[in-house]
């Protein structure tokens, strides 16, 4: 059987996540997932990639609030409204697509051009702006949209993958190495039971009545590399261990892309049943 073991969010893209054991499934994905984004002054997305000291901005959901601490600036806490009123009044870039966007103002930009020693600004994905979700062929589902995040609304991993994934990695680690956490995947949906890398074969499923699709394995860049603990890559792991077993047509692959019918609820301890 196949169990929903832990659920993320991730309030603002590319900041740290929030583990929660229920999480509300809406048009887009999770609620709260990626409804905000940081820009530069050119309006174009700002990601770990680049900036890995973006990990080390811990989010947390309190009521009707979404408070941002940084774990390495000396700075207070910036408060701001988990879902902000107001029309999308700039257009910003994500990859390729231009997206509707709603900026938060002068004082979120101040705060987080302190903290990143960047110019750049807040933004929020508002209701009415809809972004079509898009598989690395091009293809787009119909009347499937999503948030801030890549390309997909869910991503997914099995704990089983991440076992054997950490049976290579510390099989050629020093002694000591600790083992790889699975925040650094960023998954949406993680789940226990099943065989290693199963999710690469799920197709469609249900989790609590909502139906999801696995729509394509997830090609991982560079920020599995990047510690979420001290927001620096030491070492090109654990990508080099990938490249060894999971590396297909120049790219590596771990964890699975969902895309979802419907809307609902996913807790912690769900069943996931296969159709």
């Amino acid at each position: 059987m196949l169990t929903v073991s832990q659920l993320y969010l991730f309030p603002i893209k590319s900041l740290g996540g929030i583990a929660v054991s229920s999480a509300v499934v809406t048009d887009r994905g999770f609620a709260n997932d990626r409804r905000f984004m940081l820009t530069d002054e050119n309006d174009k997305f700002l990601t770990i990639r680049n900036f890995p000291k973006m990990w080390l901005l811990q989010p947390s959901l309190e009521s009707e609030m979404l408070r941002i601490a940084s774990l390495d600036y000396k700075i207070e806490d910036l408060i701001i409204p988990a879902q902000p009123e107001g029309a999308a009044d700039r257009t910003v870039t994500v990859w390729k697509e231009k997206v509707d966007a709603h900026g938060l103002g002068p004082d979120a930009n101040a705060w987080f051009s302190e903290v990143l020693g960047i110019k750049c600004r807040l933004v929020y994905m508002p209701d009415e702006s809809l972004r079509p979700v898009e598989a690395s062929s091009g293809f787009r589902p119909a009347g499937k949209v999503t948030s801030f995040a890549d390309a997909h609304p869910f991503l997914m991993i099995g704990e089983a993958s991440l076992r054997d994934l950490n049976e290579r990695y510390l099989a050629n680690s020093a002694p000591g190495t600790d083992e790889l956490a699975m925040a650094r995947f960023r998954p949406n949906i993680v789940f226990t039971g099943g065989a290693p890398y199963q999710e690469d074969e799920i197709i469609d499923f249900t989790i609590n009545g909502v139906s999801f699709t696995g729509l394509e394995n997830c090609a991982r860049c560079n920020v599995p590399n990047v510690d979420p603990v001290t927001g620096v890559a030491t070492s090109r792991e654990p990508l080099a261990t990938l490249s060894k077993y999971r590396l297909k047509d120049r790219k590596i692959y771990f964890g699975r892309d969902l895309i979802h019918t419907g809307t609902g609820e996913v807790r912690v301890g769900d069943e996931i049943i296969l159709v």
